[in-house]
């Protein structure tokens, strides 16, 4: 399979022989289903948390004597059943959301991802992806130019390009990443990679190799 190469005037220059292995991988939605499930679940937080009735401050006395005042026994104001006492049950930060996935899995769920944006050529190559100065402007007519509709852009970089991603950053529909960084999450949730030449070479090695 064969994909157009563009220059920075949004026209094709010469083609980009693909490799199969990486971007002709059939789709196997329960694997991607499974590689989402499990990106999501390791980006997850735990962050809601209360306190028990050892943790929170005071109630050290005991409110009243055991017997003769008519008050049901109380050990400590700091009881659940109490205003301002400890939480029964309430969430703990300490609580692991983490999931496992066996790496080959996960590397070919991102094929099937790849391979599906290259099928409805949503996946744009550059011959470089270089700025000569930080223009957000300079940007905005660059992606102009490419053979792109409405919608979420993801750019793969070789490597850092400051002009390109100061750039970018005022940018609420685009996001700039690293070539090793890509990752199954971000290509669904965008509807169209750019990249260039170089980092095409980088993913290919990366994600080529049976991994």
């Amino acid at each position: 399979m064969k994909i157009s190469v563009y220059n920075q005037e949004g026209k094709s220059t010469t083609d980009l022989t693909l490799n199969s292995a990486v971007f002709q991988v059939e789709a196997k939605p329960a694997l991607i289903t499974q590689a989402i499930k499990t990106q999501k679940a390791n980006m997850r937080q735990s962050i809601a948390h209360t306190k028990t009735r050892g943790e929170v401050s005071g109630g050290g006395r005991k409110p009243w004597k055991q017997k003769g005042t008519g008050n049901a026994r109380a050990g400590s104001s700091r009881s659940p059943l109490w205003i301002g006492g400890g939480i029964t049950f309430g969430p703990r930060n300490v609580r692991n959301f983490d999931l496992r996935m066996p790496q080959k899995m996960r590397s070919l769920a991102l094929k099937a991802l790849l391979s599906e944006k290259v099928a409805n050529k949503k996946l744009i190559v550059l011959e470089d992806l270089k700025l000569k100065n930080i223009s957000t402007k300079s940007l905005v007519q660059l992606l102009q130019k490419l053979p792109i509709e409405a919608g979420k852009i993801l750019v793969i970089l070789s490597k850092p390009e400051m002009n390109f991603e100061l750039s970018a950053a005022n940018l609420a529909y685009l996001k700039v990443i690293k070539a090793e960084n890509l990752n199954a999450l971000d290509i669904l949730s965008f509807d169209y990679l750019i990249t260039d030449t170089e980092a095409m070479k980088k993913i290919e090695t990366i994600f080529g190799q049976g991994k």
